[in-house]
């Protein structure tokens, strides 16, 4: 009677020091890979309407605000803290290389990928002076913006398209612009002749002819149609 009485009690002791183990182990199959949380910066609603139900359905993404403009896209990002911002180039009150300054200035981590139809050198180059870890044109493949850019981004690594990259270099190892040389661009893109010009930006008649033929040997043009179309493909200007 003895021996039954402690063979049952050793049996009982073994089952309950079994049962904790199984809970650790269901604990452990059960655990889930924490979602991206994207935010998105458009001012076309149907653009936003696209990509929240492209990135929704991502079992590892979630979308968590959208913006219509620069300057409410900085105040979500201040929010939310997302992991992920898609952010439109062009966008009123605050544009895109705006809105990527303001964010980075609370915090120089942030992961942020411009989605745009501009492929400018200028443009690619003024958005990832500002800090943006991606550039991607909106006619991209979904696989290249999901798969691809989101998720590099949030590791922590870039994501611009090689043709883009070389618009890039060849604006880095190019003759650049001065600033004074943009604002005269700006002025003959609005019609203004060279006097008009130089009265409106304080220079002499003859310092705006200077800058002209600067503006022209630098962009390889031979007349300021040609110069304003150039500077306005590549995103120096916008009309």
């Amino acid at each position: 009677m003895i021996s039954k009485k402690k063979t049952t009690t050793g049996s009982k002791k073994s089952a309950k020091k079994s049962k904790p183990l199984a809970k650790k182990a269901a604990k452990v199959g059960d655990t889930k890979r924490p979602s991206i949380r994207v935010l998105i910066a458009d001012d076309h609603s149907v653009v936003r309407e696209g990509l929240v139900s492209l990135i929704t359905r991502k079992t590892d993404m979630t979308v968590i605000g959208e913006a219509a403009n620069g300057r409410e896209a900085a105040e979500l990002w201040r929010q939310h803290h997302p992991d992920v911002t898609l952010l439109d180039l062009r966008m009123p009150e605050l544009d895109g290389v705006g809105a990527i300054k303001e964010i980075r200035s609370g915090d120089e981590k942030a992961r942020i990928i411009v989605l745009t139809t501009f492929d400018g050198d200028e443009d690619i180059y003024r958005a990832i002076q500002a800090g943006a870890k991606g550039y991607l044109l909106k006619d991209a493949p979904r696989e290249a913006l999901m798969d691809d850019c989101i998720r590099r981004v949030h590791a922590g690594e870039t994501c611009v398209p090689v043709h883009l990259a070389a618009k890039l270099a060849q604006r880095v190892s190019g003759e650049t612009l001065s600033d004074r040389e943009i604002d005269v661009l700006k002025l003959m893109a609005q019609g203004k002749s060279n006097k008009e010009i130089g009265s409106a930006l304080f220079i002499s008649e003859g310092t705006v002819k200077s800058h002209v033929k600067a503006i022209f040997a630098k962009m390889n043009v031979i007349s300021r149609t040609e110069a304003v179309a150039n500077a306005t493909r590549r995103g120096l200007i916008q009309l």
